[in-house]
């Protein structure tokens, strides 16, 4: 039985935990070399080792001229790239009345600039039939109190990706959004802050708002997301893909 990704060369920015770990992992099973990035060395070196198939390069998304080193390592090695998941990102909550200058220029340089530049930067490499997967977010559909610059990141996430398909027209290069809800990683269980208990009750109360019943876990946005790179979704482009139990449907 044939690999979905057999030979494509993927790159996954925000690797190294959570969705972006699952998901690099996911497209090496399907037969892809994986390039994951990360800011930390150290976890970087680890997930590679998960992933197996993988090279690990030291990058924040928001510097432009480490963007620039990365697609030039890719270029010099493979000359194209087939799949692009624009992950990385994050964010912090803070209620209107309390945002700062500073919780608004993190939020929006890692989920706003970062994915612009690592997608405008990738676009020499890009092959025919190529794949860009950008991560969105249930919260950029829905109202979520004290995380409002988060979700207005998130809502421009999903923009980019209805007006890239009209950009990229011509090339043969599709972009779609996958927009997790509630899922079981640790830049969810950390909002709750380093308590064990108080984290269980963040993710005890979101599963009680899921149709499902459950929260959900990376392996279930990875297989998604190997969906979207694949030619299993060739006549899918400039889509929002929930994958929330439901959350964001009702």
């Amino acid at each position: 039985m044939s690999k979905k990704l057999e030979g494509k060369i993927a790159l996954v920015t925000g690797g190294t935990t959570g969705i972006g770990l699952a998901t690099a992992q996911r497209f090496a099973e399907e037969g892809a070399h994986v390039y994951v990035t990360g800011r930390r060395q150290a976890e970087l070196d680890k997930a590679v080792a998960l992933v197996g198939n993988a090279t690990g390069v030291a990058v924040d998304s928001t510097r432009l001229e480490q963007l620039d080193e990365l697609y030039a390592r890719i270029r010099d090695a493979h000359g194209h790239l087939d799949v692009l998941f624009a992950n990385a990102g994050g964010g912090s909550m803070l209620p209107l009345g309390e945002i700062t200058e500073e919780h608004y220029d993190d939020t929006f340089d890692r989920n706003v600039k970062g994915v612009l530049f690592t997608v405008q930067k990738a676009l020499p490499l890009l092959a025919a039939k190529a794949s860009i997967i950008l991560t969105g977010s249930t919260a950029g559909s829905s109202g979520t109190a004290a995380f409002s610059v988060y979700s207005a990141s998130k809502a421009a996430v999903r923009a980019f990706a209805r007006s890239w398909i009209l950009d990229l027209k011509g090339r043969d290069i599709r972009v779609n959004t996958i927009s997790p809800g509630a899922t079981r990683t640790p830049g969810l269980v950390d909002l709750a802050g380093p308590d064990a208990q108080q984290q269980q009750g963040l993710l005890d109360y979101l599963a009680s708002q899921v149709p499902l019943g459950r929260v959900g876990e990376p392996v279930e946005i990875a297989n998604a997301a190997v969906f979207l790179a694949s030619d299993d979704s060739s006549f899918v482009n400039g889509a929002e893909l929930f994958v929330d139990g439901g959350q964001a449907q009702i």
